[in-house]
């Protein structure tokens, strides 16, 4: 059987706007204790896109500050699962993390994002009766190479409109 694997603490503040969910942190995440630690995916390259603002050559802690002076938090819909390897379609067993609760606390929130169709799947019924825009988008992973970096920074530029 694969080890259960657990999702991070949510990184938000009160005055989050746009709430961004992953899924379950793959392999190099976990090991590093940090969301979107693999090299090649291309989470923090098209965040730069949507908060116009350099994050992939700050340190971990820096990118996140940045984030959240942009009033954007993170968290995944997966709270915990059992899963062999990083891919989302080995997840299996998942808890979903509470996210009307978290929803409860951010009261300037106006949208969350689903960054790909696991997050989508896991989320979206928990968040369908909230007053919320639910935005999905593709997958920043480099698993989901279907699209080029310029097709998938036209979607997650979409997430501007919730930031000001």
């Amino acid at each position: 059987m694969s080890p259960r694997k657990q999702s991070f603490a949510a990184v938000v503040r009160p005055e989050t706007r746009l709430l961004v969910l992953g899924s379950l942190p793959g392999e190099r995440s976990l090991e590093a204790g940090q969301y979107y630690a693999h090299p090649r995916n291309l989470f923090w390259k098209l965040m730069e896109q949507v908060i116009d603002s350099e994050l992939v050559a700050l340190p971990y802690r820096q990118r996140l500050d940045a984030l959240l002076a942009h009033k954007v938090g993170l968290w995944d819909a997966v709270q915990s699962a059992t899963r062999k390897g990083s891919l989302d379609s080995d997840i299996r067993d998942a808890e979903a993390t509470d996210l009307p609760s978290l929803a409860a606390t951010l009261p300037d929130l106006k949208a969350v994002a689903f960054n790909g169709r696991a997050s989508e799947k896991t989320a979206r019924p928990q968040l369908a009766q909230l007053d919320l825009a639910l935005v999905a988008l593709p997958s920043s992973s480099p698993a989901h190479a279907v699209m080029t970096f310029e097709e998938k920074a036209r979607h997650w530029a979409k997430l501007r409109q919730f930031l000001s």
